[in-house]
């Protein structure tokens, strides 16, 4: 039975407390959640892509309001109704439109920088996996949401994804007519990803995000050395007001002013993007309605998806989708590959510190090979890429065994 104390706090805070423990849950996540000082900006990503995420949904809903999942209407619904009839329509596609990119930019990012401070090492693998899945699940709410405007690369894009389903030799077409609803893109596979966009995928998302910070609560935030310390011992210094000699601060308010601030810059550049570069977001060809009798010359996927796509192109067509099907579930098993003890930046990590830049240079190298025709010497460094980056992963383990404990 609820215990009711008539005495202490304001009614409202201790009508919600008896029932909820709202002062407790503050205390746990907020107050109370501890966060090394030794830290800097790039530790404030993880609060920028939740916020671009919050964007990312509001000016969903906008668009939403006028949006017709039919591929007769689709295309106008987005090109004309949204960006021309409806009043500020042209923003709210803007805003979504360079959110789905740029928060793949902030992604790839907050990513590198766990891998560069060791922060999936033993006793933060959950974080890792967690956010790995996250990284998955952005990416399949991002392929949904480009079948929406049902354009040209849409169309193809949609085609060409769904096709690798069939498996190469193992010509699993059935499974592609299945994923479809039909023999090619239609009616059925519009809505298809609609309801996966609109409904199921954010659904996932917002799941992964609280598991996500859930994971984070009790091996607590790694630190830019590496550090171990007890928590609980820095936490009393600050509670009892040393705060010079403690190391750690509060999630509130001290470390979230410093988000906030990093988050105020991040959305200048935002929106700078949003009113006078979003067409970066906006691929030329998906401006012409989709066709299924007129394929586009080059079909390539949008600039986040690039470096996994050109690991598919160099290969034939079974060892292409095997190279695929690895380079998506491999940065899953990184924690379990990395043998090293060390938890520490890349930069005192010997030959990891090579690892990193040279995975680091190389995904970017794929990722502009990707954009490019698969022709002569474009071809050739895709495939040294390609190859470079499965050697890379083979050799991981072995460097990190070989690494000295610092």
């Amino acid at each position: 039975m609820a215990h009711f104390d008539e005495n202490a706090k304001p009614f409202s805070q201790k009508w919600l407390d008896e029932r909820l423990a709202v002062s407790t849950l503050k205390r746990v996540l907020s107050t109370e959640y501890w966060i090394p000082k030794n830290i800097n900006f790039l530790w404030a990503m993880g609060m920028v892509l939740a916020a671009t995420f919050g964007l990312l949904l509001v000016s969903g809903i906008m668009l939403l309001m006028y949006y017709k999942p039919d591929v007769n209407l689709a295309f106008d619904s987005v090109n004309y109704t949204i960006m021309s009839e409806v009043g500020y329509g042209w923003l709210w596609r803007h805003i979504h439109g360079v959110g789905a990119s740029v928060v793949f930019l902030i992604i790839y990012i907050h990513m590198f920088v766990g891998i560069y401070y060791g922060s999936y090492k033993r006793g933060r693998e959950l974080i890792w996996l967690s956010g790995m899945l996250l990284f998955v699940t952005f990416s399949a709410e991002a392929f949904s949401g480009y079948m929406l405007p049902w354009g040209q690369m849409s169309y193809w894009a949609g085609m060409v994804i769904t096709n690798l389903f069939s498996g190469g030799s193992l010509e699993a077409y059935g499974l592609v007519e299945w994923i479809r609803g039909d023999y090619v893109p239609g009616d059925a596979f519009l809505t298809r990803f609609f309801m996966l966009h609109v409904l199921l995928l954010p659904l996932v998302i917002i799941g992964l995000i609280v598991l996500h910070f859930g994971t984070l609560r009790i091996p607590h935030v790694n630190n830019q050395d590496g550090e171990e310390f007890d928590f609980e011992e820095a936490a009393e210094l600050y509670k009892a007001g040393k705060v010079k000699e403690s190391k750690v601060i509060p999630f509130n308010p001290v470390f979230l002013s410093k988000d906030v601030f990093v988050m105020g810059i991040y959305f200048i550049f935002f929106f700078y993007l949003v009113f006078y570069h979003f067409e970066f977001a906006m691929d030329p060809v998906n401006f012409d309605p989709a066709d299924g009798l007129k394929t586009p010359p080059h079909i390539y996927p949008e600039w986040y998806f690039l470096w996994s796509y050109e690991i598919l192109r160099p290969f034939s067509k079974d060892l292409g989708l095997i190279a695929f099907a690895i380079a998506q579930v491999i940065f899953f098993m990184l924690p379990f590959l990395d043998k090293s003890p060390n938890v520490a930046p890349a930069s005192r990590r010997g030959l990891f510190k090579y690892w990193f830049w040279i995975m680091l240079v190389d995904m970017i190298i794929l990722t502009f090979m990707g954009k490019l025709p698969p022709q002569g010497i474009w071809n050739t460094i895709g495939l040294v890429a390609a190859l470079l980056f499965f050697a890379l992963w083979i050799a991981l383990p072995i460097i990190t065994k070989l690494e000295k404990k610092l």
